[in-house]
């Protein structure tokens, strides 16, 4: 057994996501993270929401709330929707916590200490109208770079190119609309990253050899522009505070940390939260800290493109700049984008279907199969109603969900409610064995390499099996002149079921409870299915009682599709 720390890039606070957002790093991470526990390892997976910045501001603004009574009502939002989606972390925390503030600071001082952080006069945009400099995101514009109109001051939503508010062309202010703008001179923090690109490209020849070439060329071309220093506060009312006795004039102005600075520490904190919780059991250091465990850790960070420059580039070299030995990413799983009808996905436009409307029409486990079958991992993928319609139908409720079905069905109407004995099992059932244990592995050898795509297709070619030997031996012919043969494709079936319910855990944990609890083999949990046990194919015996299962997933109408396009959008809206 070994330990693995999984982190999916924090969903910031100000609204609901998208399937977007959800499919570029909570989903996945939650699917890898099942799989690992049923195979025994020991995972501690942590999230929580991104709390500061201006979009918590402008969104409270907007609400009419304080900033932090927004936070707490959004954070709630948002944990009760991922809860819907059946997302198990470990622990869901808030970046706005004490634990993320004491250890931002921490980080900070000692950077200070050790030559990377300086204090600097720069001149910043100051609006007239607002009567307050602007931070970043408190501005918008056109990208120098792609000409999108409606680019913030960090960074542009389109190009995804980081982007300083001077570079904006026809800015304006986020708050009032007004263009009335003028640079002035305010004093800054920065984070020296120019004096750690050296520690950071060995750290990556060490390391990024093993990521995915998406999160991989993304760092070494950050790399290869140059890194350049970075001011990491701002003016705002709403986040870390710098601290008063590190930097006092600045404590006094009320600059707080950048949110790109604060939110990778967050992962930190919000370990120490889950420990704090339960301390006596719980030790975060053991998971963060490398002299006192952490060693033994492999850390896997899952994310959309447009993160991955601040976790393969800024946050480890703030890590290494602290000169304390803080666990650093191992694998980064980057994703690119899902979009709508060839169409991005936008929290600000409302383009596209947000999770919250997903499951108010749906349960969950139809978006969860049908995000991480088309996954966006080697390009962009795009999501239409057609093709959600079409893989639901197909794959959950006819190649799963009917198979499940008409075996309980058919052997409970000619057998009873028990699991029938009849023959040993013959040729065709070692046949089904061999293949069924060698889509097994091909299944487990997707999922070590996080290939979800690939993983999703071995599973429904183990679902499809099982249909093909059905098909095969013919119970419903069977019975009329061989009812002992007849039983034994059912009960062979019904252990088929049963094996997918263990290996379909990670994808539809739902559907897969309620597959396990036909069974009445009392404690039975989704431990992981040896290679034996998918070879013998008798993990229920003969005289179990079971039960049938409601219709697990019910097929997507015409009439449904067409009420799903018409309110959502389709191919004409995107």
């Amino acid at each position: 057994m070994s330990r693995h720390l999984i982190t999916s890039a924090l969903p910031y606070i100000n609204g609901i996501k998208h399937l977007g957002n959800m499919v570029g790093s909570m989903l996945p991470a939650d699917v890898y993270s099942r799989y690992l526990r049923q195979r025994g390892h020991d995972v501690l997976y942590i999230c929580a929401t991104d709390e500061h910045g201006t979009p918590a501001e402008l969104a409270a603004k907007e609400a009419g709330l304080s900033v932090a009574e927004f936070c707490a009502q959004a954070h709630d939002t948002q944990k009760a929707i991922y809860d819907g989606f059946q997302l198990a972390f470990d622990y869901f925390g808030r970046s706005s916590s004490q634990q993320n503030v004491e250890i931002t600071q921490h980080f900070a001082r000692k950077l200070k200490e050790n030559g990377f952080i300086e204090e600097r006069a720069i001149r910043q945009v100051f609006s007239v109208a607002d009567d307050r400099f602007l931070p970043d995101r408190y501005i918008v514009g056109t990208c120098p770079h792609c000409g999108y109109d409606k680019a913030r001051g960090d960074q542009c939503e389109n190009c995804t190119r980081v982007l300083d508010p001077t570079d904006l062309l026809e800015a304006r202010s986020a708050i009032s609309g007004s263009s009335e703008l003028e640079v002035r001179e305010t004093r800054h923090l920065f984070l020296l990253q120019s004096k750690l690109q050296g520690e950071v490209e060995k750290w990556i020849d060490r390391v990024g050899d093993e990521w995915p070439q998406l999160a991989s060329s993304i760092a070494r071309k950050w790399l290869t522009e140059g890194l350049h220093d970075r001011a990491i506060t701002r003016d705002l009312e709403w986040g870390v505070p710098v601290p008063a006795d590190t930097w006092p004039e600045l404590a006094a102005e009320g600059k707080v940390f950048y949110v790109w600075f604060d939110a990778p520490i967050e992962y930190i904190g919000a370990t120490k939260e889950w420990s704090d919780l339960d301390p006596a059991n719980r030790d975060w250091k053991s998971w963060w800290y490398e002299p006192e465990g952490a060693a033994d850790v492999r850390y896997t960070e899952f994310m959309g493109k447009d993160n991955v420059p601040f976790h393969t580039v800024m946050f480890p070299a703030t890590e290494l700049g602290v000169r304390e030995p803080w666990k650093k990413v191992d694998y980064v799983k980057a994703f690119n984008w899902l979009n709508y009808y060839g169409g991005k996905f936008s929290t600000s436009q409302r383009r596209g279907v947000f999770t919250h409307d997903a499951l108010e029409i749906l349960p969950a486990d139809y978006w969860r199969y049908f995000m991480m079958a088309n996954a966006p991992e080697s390009d962009d993928t795009s999501f239409t109603w057609e093709h959600f319609t079409a893989t639901v139908n197909k794959d959950l409720a006819d190649t799963l969900g009917n198979f499940v079905n008409r075996v309980l069905s058919f052997s409970r109407k000619r057998f009873g409610d028990d699991v029938p004995a009849g023959a040993a099992a013959g040729p065709a059932e070692a046949k089904l064995g061999e293949e069924i244990a060698a889509l097994l592995a091909e299944y487990e050898g997707h999922m070590e390499a996080l290939s979800f795509r690939k993983a999703a297709a071995s599973l429904r070619a183990l679902w499809s099996a099982g249909n093909s030997y059905l098909e095969e031996k013919a119970p419903w012919l069977e019975i009329k002149t061989d009812p002992e043969a007849a039983a034994l494709t059912l009960r062979t079936a019904m252990n088929l079921i049963h094996l997918y319910s263990v290996v379909s855990e990670p994808f539809i944990p739902s559907s897969a409870t309620a597959m396990r609890s036909a069974f009445a083999l009392g404690d039975d949990t989704a431990t992981w299915v040896t290679p034996e046990q998918a070879r013998a194919l008798d993990t229920v015996p003969a005289g179990t009682a079971f039960t049938v299962p409601p219709v697990l997933f019910a097929k997507i109408t015409d009439e449904d599709l067409e009420a799903y396009r018409e309110r959502f959008g389709g191919a004409d809206e995107a």
